[in-house]
C-alpha cells in the first residue's frame, strides 16, 4: 500500500485497488477512507472489511473546488475522529493533488495553521504537489 501517516491517525496516499490492499488498510487500524478518486469507488472493496467510506469524487483538473466539497470531507473525518479508536486513509489515484488538499482542509480544521500543515503533510510524503488553485479552494473553504 502506498501510505504516508501524516499524524498517528490520519493517513494519506494513492489508490485503493483491490481487496488485498483494503485488507491491509484494515489491518492497520484504518476504519474510514475519503476517497477522493472520480477514477474508482472504494465502497465495495471496503464492505467486507467494515470500513466506512465516503466517495468524495473529485477531478484532477487544476480547477477551483467548491467549499462544500471540502466540507463533506472534513465533517466525515472529524466526526470520525471522534471515536479515540478510529483512523483514517485520504487518498486519490496517486496522493499528490486531490488527497493532499483534503488532508490540509482536515488539519486546518482541526486547528492547523495552513503554512504548518502544508510543511507536516509535505515532511511526511515527498511525492506532494500543492497546486496553488487547490491551496486557494482551501483557504476559501476555511473563511
Amino acid at each position: 500500500m502506498d501510505i504516508s501517516w501524516v499524524t498517528e491517525r490520519i493517513a494519506l496516499g494513492g489508490g485503493i485497488w483491490n481487496s488485498k490492499n483494503m485488507e491491509e488498510l484494515a489491518q492497520l487500524g484504518v476504519t474510514h477512507v475519503v476517497d477522493m478518486q472520480i477514477e474508482f469507488d472504494d465502497r465495495p472493496l471496503a464492505e467486507p472489511f467494515g470500513v466506512q467510506v465516503l466517495w468524495n469524487p473529485t477531478d484532477d483538473d487544476f480547477l477551483p473546488k467548491p467549499p462544500e466539497l471540502l466540507k463533506r470531507g472534513v465533517d466525515f473525518v472529524v466526526a470520525a475522529l471522534a471515536d479515540p479508536g478510529a483512523k483514517v486513509y485520504i487518498h486519490c489515484a496517486a496522493g499528490v493533488h486531490r488527497a493532499p488538499m483534503m488532508t490540509l482542509a482536515v488539519l486546518c480544521s482541526l486547528g492547523w495553521d495552513i503554512d504548518l500543515a502544508m510543511e507536516l503533510i509535505e515532511s511526511r510524503r515527498l511525492v506532494v504537489d500543492f497546486a496553488d488553485v487547490y491551496v486557494e479552494s482551501v483557504r476559501k473553504f476555511l473563511e
